[in-house]
C-alpha cells in the first residue's frame, strides 16, 4: 500500500472558466498506535494538487481510512496552492531546495528533454505544468515528505523569467 501513485482529475467551477486540477497521491503510510485497549490503526496520505498552469500545492491528510485521508489531503492541498514561476515549459534558472536532510538541485532543461526526476518530484512537476527539467537529490535521504517540502522550497526561490 505504501508508495503507490494514484492520479485523479477533478473540475472546479470558478467565476467564468473551469479549472481542472490534477491530484496525485505520493505516499500512503499506515500508522499503528498501541494503547491499553489494543492497537489503533490510522493512515496518512501525502497528496499533490496542481492545475498544470503554474500552480501546485501539497498536504498531508490523516484519517482512520485511506479514502478519507486522501480526501482530507486533497482539500488541504487546494487551499495551499503556490504559484511557480516558469519560463515556457521549464524553470527560469538553477535552484537548490533543502528541507531536513534532503537537498535537491533543480535545473532548467531545453525543450523536449522531459522530466528527469524521481517519481515524487515528477508528480509535482506534472501537477505544476513543468515539462522539461533536470533534478537530482544530492543528500542520501529520500523521505517523500521531506522531498516534497524541499522541492517546494526550491520552487519558492525561483525569480520571474
Amino acid at each position: 500500500m505504501s508508495g503507490t501513485n494514484f492520479t485523479k482529475q477533478t473540475e472546479v467551477q470558478t467565476e467564468s472558466r473551469e479549472k481542472v486540477f490534477i491530484e496525485k497521491v505520493i505516499f500512503i503510510n499506515r500508522v499503528t498506535k498501541v494503547t491499553k485497549g489494543g492497537k489503533n490503526m490510522a493512515f496518512s496520505a501525502l497528496v499533490v494538487v496542481g492545475d498544470t498552469d503554474g500552480s501546485a500545492g501539497f498536504a498531508l491528510g490523516k484519517a482512520n481510512e485511506v479514502a478519507e485521508a486522501i480526501k482530507k489531503g486533497i482539500k488541504r492541498a487546494k487551499k495551499k496552492l503556490v504559484v511557480i514561476n516558469r519560463k515556457d515549459t521549464t524553470i527560469p534558472h538553477e535552484v537548490y531546495g533543502h528541507f531536513g536532510a534532503v537537498q535537491i538541485l533543480l535545473k532548467p532543461a531545453s525543450k523536449g528533454t522531459g522530466v528527469i526526476a524521481s517519481s515524487t518530484i515528477r508528480s509535482i512537476c506534472e501537477c505544476a505544468g513543468i515539462h522539461d527539467i533536470l533534478t537530482k537529490i544530492l543528500k542520501k535521504s529520500t523521505n517523500p515528505i521531506n522531498v516534497v517540502k524541499a522541492t517546494f522550497m526550491g520552487f519558492n526561490q525561483l525569480k520571474k523569467a
